[in-house]
Protein backbone atom coordinates (compact mmCIF):
# COMPACT_ATOMS: atom_id res chain seq x y z
CA UNK A 1 0.00 0.00 0.00
CA UNK A 2 2.80 2.45 0.86
CA UNK A 3 4.38 2.03 -2.56
CA UNK A 4 1.04 2.72 -4.21
CA UNK A 5 0.39 5.83 -2.14
CA UNK A 6 3.62 7.37 -3.41
CA UNK A 7 2.22 7.41 -6.95
CA UNK A 8 -1.33 8.44 -6.06
CA UNK A 9 -2.34 11.92 -7.27
CA UNK A 10 -1.49 14.48 -4.55
CA UNK A 11 -5.12 15.56 -4.17
CA UNK A 12 -6.15 11.94 -3.60
CA UNK A 13 -3.45 10.78 -1.22
CA UNK A 14 -5.19 11.78 2.00
CA UNK A 15 -8.38 9.87 1.18
CA UNK A 16 -6.39 6.96 -0.26
CA UNK A 17 -4.82 6.34 3.15
CA UNK A 18 -8.28 5.80 4.64
CA UNK A 19 -9.76 3.58 1.94
CA UNK A 20 -10.72 0.14 3.28
CA UNK A 21 -9.17 -2.85 1.56
CA UNK A 22 -11.58 -5.66 0.78
CA UNK A 23 -12.40 -8.20 -1.89
CA UNK A 24 -16.00 -8.53 -2.97
CA UNK A 25 -17.26 -12.09 -2.72
CA UNK A 26 -20.39 -14.13 -2.20
CA UNK A 27 -19.62 -14.10 1.54
CA UNK A 28 -19.84 -10.30 1.94
CA UNK A 29 -22.22 -9.46 -0.90
CA UNK A 30 -25.10 -9.20 1.57
CA UNK A 31 -23.29 -6.46 3.48
CA UNK A 32 -22.63 -4.35 0.37
CA UNK A 33 -26.29 -4.68 -0.57
CA UNK A 34 -27.28 -3.63 2.94
CA UNK A 35 -25.12 -0.52 2.56
CA UNK A 36 -26.91 0.23 -0.72
CA UNK A 37 -30.13 0.52 1.25
CA UNK A 38 -28.82 2.98 3.83
CA UNK A 39 -26.02 5.02 2.23
CA UNK A 40 -27.64 6.77 -0.69
CA UNK A 41 -30.21 8.97 1.01
CA UNK A 42 -29.60 12.51 -0.17
CA UNK A 43 -31.64 15.67 -0.05
CA UNK A 44 -33.15 16.63 -3.40
CA UNK A 45 -31.71 19.95 -4.64
CA UNK A 46 -34.04 22.87 -5.22
CA UNK A 47 -33.19 23.27 -8.89
CA UNK A 48 -33.42 19.63 -10.01
CA UNK A 49 -36.52 17.45 -10.05
CA UNK A 50 -35.93 13.80 -9.15
CA UNK A 51 -38.66 11.18 -9.41
CA UNK A 52 -39.11 7.45 -9.98
CA UNK A 53 -40.85 6.21 -13.09
CA UNK A 54 -41.46 2.58 -14.05
CA UNK A 55 -41.16 0.67 -17.32
CA UNK A 56 -42.63 -2.81 -17.83
CA UNK A 57 -40.16 -5.67 -18.27
CA UNK A 58 -40.53 -7.96 -21.26
CA UNK A 59 -39.45 -11.17 -19.51
CA UNK A 60 -40.83 -10.62 -16.01
CA UNK A 61 -44.09 -9.35 -14.47
CA UNK A 62 -42.20 -6.78 -12.38
CA UNK A 63 -41.25 -3.29 -13.55
CA UNK A 64 -37.94 -1.51 -14.06
CA UNK A 65 -37.46 1.53 -11.86
CA UNK A 66 -35.96 4.58 -13.53
CA UNK A 67 -34.62 7.41 -11.38
CA UNK A 68 -35.36 10.46 -13.51
CA UNK A 69 -33.50 13.76 -13.16
CA UNK A 70 -34.62 16.90 -14.93
CA UNK A 71 -34.23 20.66 -14.50
CA UNK A 72 -37.23 22.25 -12.82
CA UNK A 73 -37.14 25.00 -15.42
CA UNK A 74 -36.96 22.94 -18.60
CA UNK A 75 -37.57 23.76 -22.23
CA UNK A 76 -39.39 21.24 -24.41
CA UNK A 77 -37.58 18.40 -26.16
CA UNK A 78 -34.43 18.26 -24.08
CA UNK A 79 -31.70 15.73 -24.88
CA UNK A 80 -31.79 12.51 -22.87
CA UNK A 81 -29.07 10.45 -21.21
CA UNK A 82 -29.73 6.87 -20.18
CA UNK A 83 -27.41 6.22 -17.23
CA UNK A 84 -26.22 2.89 -15.79
CA UNK A 85 -24.71 2.69 -12.30
CA UNK A 86 -21.62 0.77 -11.26
CA UNK A 87 -21.22 -2.04 -8.75
CA UNK A 88 -19.47 -4.91 -10.49
CA UNK A 89 -22.80 -6.18 -11.92
CA UNK A 90 -23.72 -7.42 -8.43
CA UNK A 91 -24.49 -4.33 -6.31
CA UNK A 92 -25.39 -0.67 -6.71
CA UNK A 93 -28.35 1.67 -7.09
CA UNK A 94 -29.10 4.67 -9.31
CA UNK A 95 -29.01 6.90 -6.21
CA UNK A 96 -25.24 6.47 -5.92
CA UNK A 97 -24.90 8.43 -9.16
CA UNK A 98 -26.77 11.51 -7.91
CA UNK A 99 -23.60 13.68 -8.00
CA UNK A 100 -23.00 12.83 -11.66
CA UNK A 101 -26.58 13.21 -12.76
CA UNK A 102 -27.34 16.40 -10.84
CA UNK A 103 -24.25 18.09 -12.27
CA UNK A 104 -25.14 17.05 -15.84
CA UNK A 105 -28.69 18.34 -15.42
CA UNK A 106 -27.56 21.65 -13.92
CA UNK A 107 -24.94 22.39 -16.53
CA UNK A 108 -26.60 20.98 -19.64
CA UNK A 109 -30.36 20.86 -19.09
CA UNK A 110 -30.54 17.15 -19.90
CA UNK A 111 -33.16 14.68 -18.77
CA UNK A 112 -31.44 11.65 -17.27
CA UNK A 113 -32.93 8.20 -16.80
CA UNK A 114 -30.87 6.09 -14.39
CA UNK A 115 -31.82 2.42 -14.65
CA UNK A 116 -32.27 0.22 -11.59
CA UNK A 117 -31.31 -2.97 -13.44
CA UNK A 118 -31.23 -6.47 -11.97
CA UNK A 119 -28.01 -7.82 -10.45
CA UNK A 120 -26.03 -11.01 -10.77
CA UNK A 121 -25.54 -13.69 -9.59
CA UNK A 122 -29.29 -14.07 -9.02
CA UNK A 123 -29.91 -12.50 -12.44
CA UNK A 124 -26.92 -13.24 -14.70
CA UNK A 125 -26.45 -12.03 -18.27
CA UNK A 126 -28.54 -10.99 -20.14
CA UNK A 127 -30.87 -9.71 -17.39
CA UNK A 128 -29.12 -6.36 -16.81
CA UNK A 129 -28.71 -5.78 -20.55
CA UNK A 130 -32.34 -6.67 -21.23
CA UNK A 131 -33.46 -4.24 -18.52
CA UNK A 132 -31.27 -1.52 -20.00
CA UNK A 133 -32.51 -2.06 -23.54
CA UNK A 134 -36.13 -2.15 -22.36
CA UNK A 135 -35.57 1.14 -20.54
CA UNK A 136 -34.01 2.63 -23.66
CA UNK A 137 -37.01 1.51 -25.74
CA UNK A 138 -39.39 2.94 -23.17
CA UNK A 139 -37.66 6.33 -23.18
CA UNK A 140 -37.68 6.42 -26.99
CA UNK A 141 -41.35 5.36 -27.22
CA UNK A 142 -42.45 7.90 -24.60
CA UNK A 143 -40.15 10.71 -25.66
CA UNK A 144 -42.88 13.28 -26.28
CA UNK A 145 -44.72 12.97 -22.94
CA UNK A 146 -41.36 12.72 -21.16
CA UNK A 147 -40.26 16.00 -22.75
CA UNK A 148 -37.19 14.60 -24.49
CA UNK A 149 -35.94 14.62 -28.05
CA UNK A 150 -36.04 11.05 -29.38
CA UNK A 151 -33.25 11.89 -31.82
CA UNK A 152 -30.85 13.07 -29.10
CA UNK A 153 -30.40 10.11 -26.76
CA UNK A 154 -27.01 9.25 -25.31
CA UNK A 155 -26.00 6.27 -23.19
CA UNK A 156 -23.53 6.40 -20.31
CA UNK A 157 -22.42 4.81 -17.09
CA UNK A 158 -19.58 4.28 -14.66
CA UNK A 159 -17.56 1.15 -13.86
CA UNK A 160 -19.73 -1.93 -14.48
CA UNK A 161 -22.42 0.49 -15.63
CA UNK A 162 -19.93 1.88 -18.14
CA UNK A 163 -19.34 -1.62 -19.45
CA UNK A 164 -23.08 -2.24 -19.57
CA UNK A 165 -23.50 1.07 -21.42
CA UNK A 166 -20.91 0.00 -24.00
CA UNK A 167 -22.72 -3.32 -24.48
CA UNK A 168 -26.08 -1.55 -24.77
CA UNK A 169 -24.71 0.75 -27.46
CA UNK A 170 -23.44 -2.27 -29.38
CA UNK A 171 -26.82 -4.01 -29.10
CA UNK A 172 -28.81 -0.92 -30.08
CA UNK A 173 -26.61 -0.27 -33.12
CA UNK A 174 -27.01 -3.85 -34.31
CA UNK A 175 -30.79 -3.90 -33.84
CA UNK A 176 -31.14 -0.52 -35.59
CA UNK A 177 -34.36 0.28 -33.70
CA UNK A 178 -32.80 3.08 -31.67
CA UNK A 179 -29.73 5.07 -32.61
CA UNK A 180 -27.82 6.47 -29.63
CA UNK A 181 -25.76 9.46 -30.72
CA UNK A 182 -23.06 9.32 -28.05
CA UNK A 183 -21.60 7.05 -25.34
CA UNK A 184 -20.06 8.32 -22.10
CA UNK A 185 -17.97 5.59 -20.46
CA UNK A 186 -16.52 6.45 -17.05
CA UNK A 187 -13.75 3.97 -16.14
CA UNK A 188 -15.84 1.22 -17.77
CA UNK A 189 -15.60 -2.49 -16.93
CA UNK A 190 -15.17 -3.84 -20.45
CA UNK A 191 -13.12 -7.03 -20.50
CA UNK A 192 -13.41 -10.16 -18.36
CA UNK A 193 -9.93 -11.23 -19.46
CA UNK A 194 -8.38 -8.56 -17.24
CA UNK A 195 -9.33 -10.82 -14.33
CA UNK A 196 -6.97 -13.57 -15.44
CA UNK A 197 -3.93 -11.39 -16.17
CA UNK A 198 -1.07 -12.47 -13.91
CA UNK A 199 0.81 -9.17 -14.26
CA UNK A 200 -1.90 -7.18 -12.46
CA UNK A 201 -1.96 -8.98 -9.12
CA UNK A 202 -0.87 -5.88 -7.16
CA UNK A 203 -2.52 -3.32 -9.40
CA UNK A 204 -5.69 -1.41 -8.58
CA UNK A 205 -5.92 -2.73 -5.03
CA UNK A 206 -6.80 0.66 -3.55
CA UNK A 207 -10.43 -0.01 -4.41
CA UNK A 208 -11.45 -2.53 -7.08
CA UNK A 209 -9.23 -5.62 -6.95
CA UNK A 210 -8.52 -8.55 -9.23
CA UNK A 211 -10.47 -10.84 -6.90
CA UNK A 212 -13.48 -8.52 -6.84
CA UNK A 213 -13.30 -8.15 -10.61
CA UNK A 214 -13.26 -11.91 -11.10
CA UNK A 215 -16.22 -12.35 -8.78
CA UNK A 216 -18.20 -9.67 -10.62
CA UNK A 217 -17.54 -11.06 -14.07
CA UNK A 218 -18.10 -14.70 -13.14
CA UNK A 219 -21.35 -13.80 -11.37
CA UNK A 220 -22.50 -11.95 -14.49
CA UNK A 221 -21.31 -14.48 -17.08
CA UNK A 222 -22.09 -17.61 -15.09
CA UNK A 223 -18.72 -19.08 -16.07
CA UNK A 224 -15.02 -18.59 -15.51
CA UNK A 225 -13.37 -15.46 -16.87
CA UNK A 226 -11.50 -15.81 -20.14
CA UNK A 227 -13.74 -18.48 -21.64
CA UNK A 228 -13.83 -18.44 -25.44
CA UNK A 229 -17.59 -18.92 -25.79
CA UNK A 230 -19.00 -15.82 -24.09
CA UNK A 231 -22.41 -14.72 -25.43
CA UNK A 232 -22.59 -11.73 -27.80
CA UNK A 233 -22.88 -8.36 -25.98
CA UNK A 234 -21.85 -9.85 -22.62
CA UNK A 235 -18.25 -8.57 -22.82
CA UNK A 236 -17.99 -5.32 -24.82
CA UNK A 237 -14.23 -5.69 -25.47
CA UNK A 238 -14.84 -8.97 -27.31
CA UNK A 239 -16.69 -7.31 -30.21
CA UNK A 240 -14.38 -7.29 -33.23
CA UNK A 241 -15.87 -4.57 -35.44
CA UNK A 242 -16.67 -1.31 -33.65
CA UNK A 243 -17.13 0.82 -36.76
CA UNK A 244 -20.92 1.18 -36.44
CA UNK A 245 -20.78 2.70 -32.97
CA UNK A 246 -21.40 6.38 -32.10
CA UNK A 247 -18.70 8.76 -30.78
CA UNK A 248 -17.39 8.05 -27.30
CA UNK A 249 -15.74 9.61 -24.28
CA UNK A 250 -13.72 7.26 -22.07
CA UNK A 251 -12.10 8.35 -18.80
CA UNK A 252 -9.87 6.30 -16.50
CA UNK A 253 -7.06 6.72 -13.96
CA UNK A 254 -3.58 5.28 -14.31
CA UNK A 255 -4.02 3.30 -11.06
CA UNK A 256 -7.36 1.85 -12.11
CA UNK A 257 -7.53 -1.89 -12.73
CA UNK A 258 -9.42 -1.05 -15.94
CA UNK A 259 -6.74 1.32 -17.25
CA UNK A 260 -5.32 -0.99 -19.93
CA UNK A 261 -8.63 -2.40 -21.16
CA UNK A 262 -10.15 1.10 -21.40
CA UNK A 263 -7.22 2.48 -23.38
CA UNK A 264 -7.31 -0.56 -25.66
CA UNK A 265 -11.05 -0.09 -26.32
CA UNK A 266 -10.58 3.61 -27.02
CA UNK A 267 -7.80 2.85 -29.49
CA UNK A 268 -9.88 0.19 -31.22
CA UNK A 269 -12.74 2.66 -31.59
CA UNK A 270 -10.35 5.13 -33.20
CA UNK A 271 -8.89 2.44 -35.44
CA UNK A 272 -12.45 1.67 -36.60
CA UNK A 273 -13.03 5.32 -37.49
CA UNK A 274 -15.12 6.20 -34.42
CA UNK A 275 -14.39 9.51 -32.72
CA UNK A 276 -13.27 8.83 -29.16
CA UNK A 277 -11.92 11.22 -26.56
CA UNK A 278 -9.72 9.49 -24.01
CA UNK A 279 -9.23 11.27 -20.68
CA UNK A 280 -6.50 9.71 -18.51
CA UNK A 281 -5.98 10.92 -14.93
CA UNK A 282 -2.48 10.27 -13.62
CA UNK A 283 -2.39 8.82 -10.13
CA UNK A 284 -6.14 8.19 -9.95
CA UNK A 285 -7.61 4.92 -8.68
CA UNK A 286 -10.96 3.32 -9.49
CA UNK A 287 -13.88 5.45 -8.30
CA UNK A 288 -11.61 8.34 -7.27
CA UNK A 289 -14.18 10.92 -8.32
CA UNK A 290 -16.62 9.69 -5.66
CA UNK A 291 -14.13 10.28 -2.84
CA UNK A 292 -13.16 13.96 -3.00
CA UNK A 293 -15.77 15.49 -5.33
CA UNK A 294 -14.72 19.12 -4.82
CA UNK A 295 -11.03 18.61 -5.61
CA UNK A 296 -9.61 20.08 -8.81
CA UNK A 297 -8.65 16.69 -10.21
CA UNK A 298 -12.23 15.46 -9.87
CA UNK A 299 -13.77 18.67 -11.18
CA UNK A 300 -11.49 18.58 -14.22
CA UNK A 301 -12.58 14.98 -14.82
CA UNK A 302 -16.25 15.95 -14.61
CA UNK A 303 -15.77 19.07 -16.76
CA UNK A 304 -14.35 16.91 -19.53
CA UNK A 305 -17.48 14.75 -19.42
CA UNK A 306 -19.77 17.78 -19.46
CA UNK A 307 -17.89 19.24 -22.43
CA UNK A 308 -18.26 15.97 -24.36
CA UNK A 309 -21.98 15.74 -23.62
CA UNK A 310 -22.42 19.36 -24.69
CA UNK A 311 -20.57 18.73 -27.94
CA UNK A 312 -22.65 15.76 -29.02
CA UNK A 313 -26.05 16.55 -27.50
CA UNK A 314 -26.32 20.34 -27.62
CA UNK A 315 -23.97 21.85 -30.22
Amino acid sequence: MSNQLSIVHPELQKIAKRLPHFNLSRRNLWFLRFLDKVLWRRKTPNDVSIQSLYAPRQDDPSQIRLRVYRPKAMSASAPALLWLHGGGFVVGKPEQCDPYCIQYVRELGLVIFAVDYRHAPEYPFPSALNDSYTALEWVKSNAAPLGVDANRIAIGGESAGGGLAAALVQLACDRKEIKPIFQLLVYPMLDDRTSIRTDLIDHGTLTWTQESNRFGWESYLGKECGAEDVPPYSVPARLVDLSALPPAWIGVGTLDLFHDEDIAYAQRLKDCGVACELHIVRGAFHGFDMTVPHSKVVQDFRKSQVAALRKYLLD
